[in-house]
């Protein structure tokens, strides 16, 4: 009998992990971190709820935090087996994995420096030589090839278009039936990367649910991003952006790039500061498997269009801080996307007080987070122990989403040729998980939008 347990992503848009059983083996998709509220946070801390040592493989969708974040911890708990994702994955494992651990090792020396934390000492949920040992156990399988997982079962990825690497990953049982696991759903006709693939058939679907409640704004992104930096060259405002470095920071240069081709943006210095980021960049530019005909094209006519003119890229800590005494006008893109750790909450500290200056938000903004906040309206937050007064005008590019929306959700599903027997309703808050089930059990199919730590047998 084949099964499988929910124990992240279930009623919360983070912390993906879901385990198959099949026999008497365990096979994990996705080993993500929970990230938003406190009490998110807290369940990273948590032991798993089955022994790792009693895993016998893990299959990884993406490379995004809260679906690979968890790793290191898993692996220090006794999880020696493959850990399985496409080369892009793994290539931006290898990069984002050793900066979660790094940030956290850091910020458990300057919480410890303060003194002010309730545990003594404060520790980080995972060091940088943790991260280093999961990547060990990291193993590569290219899209549409067949590979064999414990318990007699084989899985295939497909194109999700997501992010670089991205994947659906397709698992047959020993019996016959399939299960599909989504990962993160993509957009069709976004640029770099490739669309999600079409799927005709599955007898179980696992599906993400991030914005199963609203369709994607049709503005023009040109024309928004055109708008807010002709006004910051104009007034001498500093543009801070908090964005995601992967995916999300290469979608902004790609538009920057556009706009400069076309006359249309003033000679603004933009700064990346991120070190992941531009090691994410760089990765990007390499992986021409995973790149759109657009993309390839102009690769092979010797530009990049990741990398727009006068673009300046910032790895040390020093140059870092002093972006925060230089005067506008500027751009600043710098992680983190939720703006919920990293070196955009220096640049916060220093802008959000000046009414000049704007803060650009580019993505999903989780409940909980000083990103949330920032866009829901509060007038002062907290950061870093310290309370700062929000005057900066607050933004949003409500076009730039690597998520699909509810009625491209609803396409991607119209190229089934039958129902799955199942359909699990994942990775989404409840309303977005509830408008979504609506939709899609008013096509006939049998929708479940299952409880954290909840199984289901897969008759």
């Amino acid at each position: 009998m084949e099964r499988i347990g929910f124990y992240g992503a279930a009623r919360t848009v983070t912390g993906s992990r879901h385990l198959l059983s099949t026999g008497n083996k365990k096979i994990l998709v996705d080993c993500g971190l929970f990230q938003g509220s406190r009490e998110l946070r807290q369940r990273n801390w948590e032991p798993f709820p089955v022994d790792p040592t009693k895993i016998d493989a893990v299959v990884l969708t993406h490379a995004h935090t809260d679906h690979i974040g968890w790793l290191p911890r898993l692996v220090a708990q006794g999880y020696r087996g493959p850990i399985y994702a496409t080369p892009a994955t793994i290539g931006l494992c290898k990069i984002s994995l050793p900066d979660s651990a790094r940030l956290q090792e850091e910020e458990a020396r300057h919480v410890n420096k303060r003194g002010d934390s309730r545990h003594q000492p404060a520790l980080p949920l995972y060091t940088e030589e943790q991260a280093y040992e999961s990547l060990k156990l990291l193993k590569p399988v290219g899209y549409g090839k067949w590979h064999d997982l414990p318990g007699k079962a084989v899985f295939r990825f497909h194109p999700s278009g997501h992010i670089l690497g991205s994947a659906f990953a397709e698992i047959t049982f020993e019996n016959g039936n399939r299960i599909l696991m989504s990962g993160d759903l993509g957009r069709y006709n976004t640029p770099i990367i490739r669309d999600p693939a079409k799927i005709d058939r599955t007898e179980y679907l696992v599906i993400e649910s991030t914005y199963g409640d609203r369709l994607h704004s049709h503005e023009n992104v040109l024309d928004k991003l055109e708008s807010i930096l002709s006004e910051a060259w104009q007034t001498g405002a500093a543009v801070v952006v908090p964005s995601f470095a992967i995916g999300r920071t290469q979608e902004l240069l790609y538009y920057m790039r556009l706009l400069q081709d076309a006359g249309r943006m003033p000679r603004i210095p933009v700064f990346i500061d991120s070190p992941m980021a531009v090691s994410v960049t760089r990765l990007y530019q390499q992986s021409k498997e995973e790149m759109d005909e657009d993309m390839l094209v102009s690769l092979e006519e010797g530009r990049s269009e990741l990398e727009p003119e006068g673009i300046q890229f910032v790895r040390d800590v020093n140059q870092s801080k002093a972006l925060n005494v230089q005067r506008g006008p500027m751009v600043i893109i710098s992680g983190s996307g939720m703006a919920n750790g990293g070196r955009v909450l220096h640049h916060l500290m220093h802008r959000l007080e000046d009414p000049r200056n704007i803060v650009l938000f580019t993505g999903y903004q989780a409940e909980g987070t000083l990103g949330r906040r920032l866009l829901d309206g509060e007038k002062q937050v907290r950061i870093m122990k310290q309370e700062v007064d929000v005057r900066a005008r607050i933004e949003r590019v409500n076009a730039l989403s690597a998520h699909a929306d509810q009625q491209e959700i609803l396409q991607w599903l119209s190229g089934f040729d039958a129902p799955p027997r199942k359909t699990f309703i994942v990775h989404g808050e409840p309303p977005a998980q509830e408008a979504l089930r609506e939709k899609i059990a008013a096509m006939g199919w049998n929708v479940i939008i299952p409880e954290v730590g909840e199984n289901f047998d897969l008759e």
